[in-house]
């Protein structure tokens, strides 16, 4: 009963970093914000933080984490068995959220959205693809290639997309992805 009580306790901490954290790069570039900072808005101890996390770079990363995790869910095999990736969701909380996306992708943030979140992401499609394909037979294209391809041009597009101040509504971009990336996708597939 105990484990159940430090559980939700320890998941509420972490919730409140990440807000913290979330809080202040609405306010301030990435790069600036210090572990300090994060700690003095969450109202929480230096030390409560790194039982936690090691640094705001691992921080950062387990919310992304999180995000990755609603955005793989939305990966399904249709009635037919067709493949599909719906992206539309994840546009729109870009947008909903943009300047803390716009922050991240500019700087050390951009960093770690694209070389660990890519990694991170790929692996997270990898799995996705291997639960929903299990029993059928190889792609043409080994799974870990189609899986770091998906994730690559999916954050390429993010980028761009922030880059120019979103020009085009969710629906949009998510049709770009579509006709750029999950037709070759589905051609791999047997």
């Amino acid at each position: 009963m105990n484990d159940g009580k430090q559980d939700r306790r320890s998941r509420r901490t972490r919730e409140t970093l990440i807000h913290a954290l979330l809080e202040l790069i609405e306010r301030k570039h990435y790069d600036q914000i210090s572990v300090q900072d994060i700690v003095e808005q969450a109202n929480v101890g230096r030390s409560t933080f790194y039982a936690h996390y090691g640094n705001k770079d691992d921080l950062l990363l387990s919310g992304l984490e999180h995000q990755m995790e609603l955005l793989v869910g939305q990966i399904t095999l249709g009635g037919t068995g067709r493949l599909d990736f719906d992206t539309r969701a994840f546009f729109q909380h870009t947008r909903g959220h943009y300047e803390i996306y716009r922050t991240l992708v500019w700087g050390a943030g951009f960093k770690l959205l694209v070389e660990d979140g890519q990694a991170m992401l790929s692996a997270k499609i990898e799995a996705r693809l291997a639960a929903l394909l299990a029993g059928r037979p190889e792609p043409s294209i080994p799974l870990p290639v189609l899986a770091n391809a998906i994730a690559g041009v999916l954050l390429v597009l993010l980028k761009w997309w922030l880059d120019n101040k979103s020009p085009y509504p969710p629906e949009r971009m998510d049709a770009i992805f579509q006709q750029l990336v999950m037709g070759g996708v589905r051609s791999a597939l047997p």
